[in-house]
């Protein structure tokens, strides 16, 4: 057997070791495009934390928010045609990116979640050191957020959709149930 020589230098540029999170957010988001997409937000690097759980990229260390990865799977996945869409699939959305995602206000975004049409995936704790102390903020999935059945909270109408007096607001699609009466104990209005 004959071992030749070899180059430790060239041998330690050919094994690339992992990059940060933060690394592959920035190729990710290079990927999409400059300028990005309407409403696209910023890929980051706890969205390649939710890229890892999902199994589109390998940990190979670090934080399980905020892992390493390899940067050829990183490239790979930056070159697919459907990055969008698995960004999509695979990343929630904060309030605020999903009121950005539907164009409506902060306050009907709440009455949404409140009202229980979408569900949150995830919980995010913000400490914020300064003021009332952590957080929780609950991230949305963007598939939930696009499969809203009201069609006036879809991006791009342009307005918010009139609501005469007397009547109920379209954010209200469900039947409210009153409190039970003795006449009619399923009552709804």
């Amino acid at each position: 057997m004959v071992v030749e020589a070899v180059d430790p230098e060239q041998v330690r540029a050919a094994l690339r070791g992992p990059i940060g999170a933060g690394v592959a957010a920035d190729r990710l988001t290079q990927a999409l495009g400059e300028p990005l997409p309407r409403c696209r937000p910023r890929v980051t690097a706890s969205a390649v934390g939710h890229l890892a759980r999902a199994g589109l990229l390998v940990r190979l260390g670090g934080d399980a928010a905020f892992p390493d990865v390899h940067p050829d799977q990183v490239a790979a996945l930056a070159r697919r045609r459907d990055l969008p869409a698995l960004l999509d699939r695979h990343v929630p959305l904060d309030p605020d990116q999903a009121t950005r995602r539907l164009g409506v206000r902060r306050t009907d975004w709440d009455q949404v979640a409140r009202l229980g049409f979408v569900a949150p995936v995830d919980t995010v704790a913000i400490d914020y050191k300064s003021h009332a102390g952590v957080t929780v903020v609950p991230l949305h999935s963007a598939l939930d957020i696009a499969l809203l059945p009201n069609p006036a909270l879809r991006a791009g109408t342009g307005r918010r959709p009139g609501v005469r007096a007397g009547t109920r607001a379209p954010l209200n699609l469900r039947p409210r149930l009153l409190p039970a009466d003795s006449r009619n104990p399923d009552r709804r209005v």
